[in-house]
């Protein structure tokens, strides 16, 4: 079965960075859109980058210039390498695999900045 695990969430200052991997099994990975999407407590997901089946990226504005979103298809895994983190990243990051209209997710990573 398809199965997404983040890993690399942690405790970091502000002004950091962190990598966060998002390793896949079970699926044809190169075939599938893969997004980070990430959770505060209390509030619906929200769509930190994508990165298509093709390459093409997208990024949300407060994660734009700051985090880069790239896949490695032959490791089957996504990556985020975030810099210049701020307090207001902190959250639970999960991991997303898309296509034709089917969803899967992670089970969720935590990045907590704070000094």
């Amino acid at each position: 079965q398809v199965q997404l695990v983040e890993s690399g969430g942690g405790k970091v200052q502000p002004g950091g960075s962190l990598r966060l991997s998002c390793a896949a099994s079970g699926m044809a990975f190169s075939l599938y859109d893969m997004g980070w999407y990430r959770q505060y407590p209390g509030n619906q997901r929200e769509l930190v980058a994508i990165i298509r089946s093709g390459g093409g990226t997208n990024y949300a504005d407060f994660a734009e210039g700051r985090f880069t979103i790239s896949r490695d298809n032959y490791e089957n895994t996504m990556f985020l390498q975030m810099n210049s983190l701020k307090s207001e990243d902190t959250a639970i990051y999960y991991c997303k695999a898309s296509r034709n209209y089917i969803n899967y997710w992670g089970q969720g990573t935590q990045v907590t900045v704070s000094s």
